[in-house]
């Protein structure tokens, strides 16, 4: 007997295997958005997406953190039709009617209202427990900075109006304990937050709740906002994703996704800054854009279709320009490329 195979026959946990072999370092699941810079936001790459693990929305209020959340579990339920969603809810301000304006079947999301850390710490972990690798569960908790900790509960029922400094430990206790356990069953968890200024002369956002939240994520994405004005004024959005911490792409990237009153989340936000970087797309005169070797001039109101992008999204050679430019070095999370035929299905959909 071999010293691999003694240390093998010896060992008490179940799951342990050659490296090689081991199937928690396979390519990861990717749960593609309809929104390719979404895609290339949570994992490098145009046909990524959402991978297993734990994947933090933070900003101020009304910073679109919760309709990216919901994006990513329809998108989840549409891959997998047996598949449901776990709501965490502190916050209360996601009525059913908000859910199904995402396509959301929500009689496939069990809501869980939550009033402190350790209530939430329980339950999930107890769920975690009971789930096997292969069930079809995505969690989400909206939010963990809304929630207070058991004993600045306590406190105030008491009277008591002393500093809380158990919370920060009750957070990194809750996601220390529920980490492991995402990445053994293959379960994505997506948590909305809050961020704070600095104080200082030079204020930046900072995550709340301490270090645990930061250490325990794979991926931190703070968003920013911008306003879309026309004549008539305020027509909509543009929300910032800043990549904040990424196992799969390069930190402090900055993505933009588009959100009109109008027409709601635009499918081809963020495309035109990094096709005409790439020289893909060119701009022949002043308000005029055309394809790369071509000679047909479009106003930019009609670049947001599916003809004047399916060309170059399924282009190996932007797929890999956009690949260089975003995603980290060494995160080979997925084989094989991007065919015109891929990208008209996964966007059938998409507005023209």
């Amino acid at each position: 007997m071999s010293l691999m195979e003694k240390l093998q026959k010896n060992t008490t946990i179940k799951d342990t295997s050659l490296l090689s072999e081991s199937k928690f370092f396979n390519a990861k699941d990717m749960i593609q958005t309809p929104v390719p810079m979404l895609n290339v936001a949570l994992s490098g790459r145009l046909d990524g997406g959402l991978t297993p693990g734990l994947t933090v929305f933070a900003g101020p209020s009304k910073h679109f953190k919760t309709a990216f959340a919901l994006l990513l579990a329809k998108s989840y339920m549409e891959k997998y039709s047996d598949s449901v969603v776990l709501f965490y809810d502190s916050e209360f301000g996601s009525p059913q009617s908000y859910f199904e304006s995402f396509g959301i079947d929500t009689s496939r999301v069990l809501h869980t209202p939550v009033t402190d850390v350790e209530q939430l710490k329980h339950d999930s972990m107890q769920q975690l427990n009971n789930i096997e690798r292969g069930d079809r569960i995505i969690f989400i908790i909206d939010s963990v900075g809304n929630l207070a900790s058991r004993k600045e509960v306590e406190d105030s029922l008491t009277g008591k109006s002393v500093a809380d400094m158990s919370r920060a430990k009750q957070l990194k206790s809750l996601f220390r304990m529920i980490t492991p356990h995402l990445a053994i069953k293959d379960i994505p968890m997506v948590v909305v937050n809050h961020t704070y200024k600095e104080i200082g002369m030079f204020p930046k956002d900072v995550v709340s709740g301490g270090t645990g939240v930061y250490y325990s994520a794979d991926n931190i994405y703070i968003i920013g906002r911008q306003q879309e004005k026309d004549t008539t004024g305020l027509t909509g959005y543009n929300f910032i994703i800043n990549v904040e911490k990424s196992r799969y792409v390069r930190e402090k990237t900055k993505i933009a996704v588009e959100v009109s009153f109008e027409g709601g989340i635009s499918k081809w936000s963020g495309l035109m800054d990094v096709a005409l970087a790439g020289k893909f797309v060119t701009k022949p005169s002043n308000g005029w854009y055309s394809r790369k070797d071509e000679e047909q001039k479009y106003r930019m109101k009609d670049t947001y279709s599916k003809d004047f992008w399916l060309p170059i999204v399924s282009s190996r050679e932007f797929q890999e320009y956009v690949e260089t430019k975003f995603k980290s070095s060494g995160s080979n999370l997925m084989t094989g490329n991007l065919t015109e035929e891929d990208i008209e299905k996964e966007f059938a959909n998409a507005t023209e």
